[in-house]
């Protein structure tokens, strides 16, 4: 690997200064409205799970500051090697992993569960921003370029389908699609691809597909077929969101949350527990609130002189709102239940971690707009 030779500019203490603390101060009162909602989920009180995402916030704070503080060269180095190190975690999943809610997707660490595909997700970004730094667009428009995205890709989007985990499966293939779009590969691919998936999809359904996966579709498909079962989930979080109406019932008042009726209160459905008790006003600010970190994020990356910045800033904004889109799109019944929590609102550890990290980076580039990173590896 050839050295990469990044101008240093200012001592630690400077470079902490003028970290993008806008940015920081939106995603705190996101994790706070976060802590709210978990607070008024478990009926009014801290514990289990405000308490525990308050610890899960602080220490992926932490983690997002100093990974912003590391400079942006590091993290070039450092993309294969996380890469590899994701692997290693996921195929630990496939032969020692917990199991939870019928899926091997953990590993026990006695304090928390990990679930490497979070992570893996990230250096999936890491690697891709890397591998499209160094080619130019002109070779990005060849075919032969697609062979090391490819891989990445497909290396641990297979290991993810063993758990089985469809839906990180499928944003670890949305993301890594984004990164090859933004990178300049022609349009016609992507519909040329999206024809052959949609022609794959009998194919996929016939022989892939688990029974619990089928009946997540055909409940989408037609809801009110069976109510009271695999139907019940999507029932009840339509009847929380349209009880809300335009003001919401109030803080602690959400009926469908109060007396259990609505599943999973605590992560893939929090936003509806949300919506409920702050209405339509509330889940416009807290989707508004999603947007401004958004383009926040478009921001950092369009700042960026170097590619990798460019591209790493631009993957992890997009991964971020798409776990946003996919939650909220399935909570209202517009995409089959996938379960996808909301980025660091609902309960998780590993997601909270993980969605810290992915904005440290993102810091990191805009720390580092400036410095002249050359190619090569």
């Amino acid at each position: 690997m050839r050295s990469i030779q990044i101008e240093e500019e200012g001592n630690i203490f400077k470079r902490f200064l003028k970290l993008s603390w806008s940015l920081v101060a939106l995603l705190t009162i996101l994790a706070g409205i976060g802590l709210i909602a978990l607070y008024s989920a478990a009926g009014g009180s801290w514990s289990p799970w405000a308490s525990r995402q308050f610890m899960h916030f602080c220490i992926g704070m932490v983690f997002m500051l100093v990974i912003a503080m590391v400079n942006i060269r590091w993290w070039y180095r450092l993309a294969w090697p996380c890469y590899f190190v994701g692997i290693v975690l996921l195929i630990i999943v496939e032969v020692a992993g917990h199991v939870g809610m019928g899926a091997q997707r953990w590993i026990n660490l006695g304090f928390m569960n990990l679930q490497p595909s979070e992570i893996m997700k990230i250096a999936v970004i890491m690697v891709l921003a890397r591998y499209y730094h160094i080619k130019g667009v002109e070779y990005v428009r060849q075919w032969r370029s697609l062979i090391v995205p490819g891989i990445v890709v497909a290396l641990p989007m297979g290991l993810v389908l063993l758990q089985p985990d469809l839906g990180t499966a499928l944003m670890l293939t949305m993301g890594a699609v984004a990164m090859i779009f933004m990178a300049g590969a022609p349009f016609w691919w992507f519909m040329m691809a999206g024809g052959i998936a949609v022609c794959a999809v009998p194919l996929y359904w016939t022989f892939f597909m688990h029974d619990y996966q089928k009946r997540r579709v055909l409940t989408f498909l037609n809801p009110e077929s069976d109510p009271l079962g695999a139907g019940y989930h999507i029932a009840q979080s339509k009847i929380a969101l349209g009880s809300g109406g335009f003001s919401g019932k109030g803080f602690l008042e959400g009926s469908q949350s109060r007396l259990n009726f609505l599943p999973e209160k605590q992560t893939d459905f929090i936003f509806t527990l949300w919506a409920e008790e702050w209405g339509f006003i509330g889940g416009v600010l807290l989707l508004f609130l999603f947007g401004l970190i958004f383009l926040y994020g478009i921001w950092i990356a369009s700042q960026c002189r170097h590619n990798f910045g460019r591209f790493l800033a631009l993957g992890l904004t997009v991964n971020f709102s798409l776990y946003v889109f996919i939650n909220i799109a399935m909570v209202m019944g517009l995409i089959p239940v996938v379960g996808k929590a909301l980025a660091m609102v609902s309960y998780g550890g590993t997601a909270m971690l993980a969605a810290m990290i992915g904005f440290g980076l993102i810091l990191s580039c805009h720390a580092y707009r400036d410095s002249k990173l050359r190619s090569g590896f």
